[in-house]
């Protein structure tokens, strides 16, 4: 099983004080003869009409010798699971969490919007010290 992520438990805590019951810690997915593992998977209850929001998160924490090497890894990493989860739970909605301050310095820059939106790329944005979210941007 691979380790987790340096701020896995701070992604976690910060679902569930954001309302989310964690489903699997890790989602485990069968894929090319191998098995995937997206750090969490999470649901909460919308409203009685609408039933529930599921969701699978991966956690990366952007503490890399190069941030585009980090870039680099987590959008291959977030894509190959997007394809997985399309075909074997497509009802789940996939999630890169992030720092807040690496949202700041990445992704809310020009270059890191136009690469969020063009990948198509949802994020959860958490501040790791008081383990909430910050934002989520689909």
């Amino acid at each position: 099983m691979p380790a987790k992520d340096l701020f896995h438990l701070h992604v976690r805590r910060a679902l569930e004080k954001d309302g989310w019951t964690i489903t699997d810690d890790p989602l485990s997915l069968r894929w090319l003869g191998t098995t995937l593992q997206v750090d969490l998977a999470a649901e909460r209850v919308i409203a009685a009409t609408r039933g529930d929001e599921l969701i699978a998160v991966e956690i990366k924490s952007f503490v890399g010798a190069s941030a585009m090497a980090d870039l680099e890894n987590a959008l291959g990493q977030f894509l190959l699971y997007r394809a997985a989860l399309k075909k074997l739970a497509p009802q789940r909605k996939l999630f890169l969490a992030i720092r807040d301050d690496v949202y700041e310095a990445i992704f809310a820059q020009p270059e890191g919007e136009f690469v969020r939106e063009d990948g198509d790329i949802h994020l959860l944005v958490f501040n790791a010290d008081l383990e909430e979210v910050v934002k989520w941007i689909s």
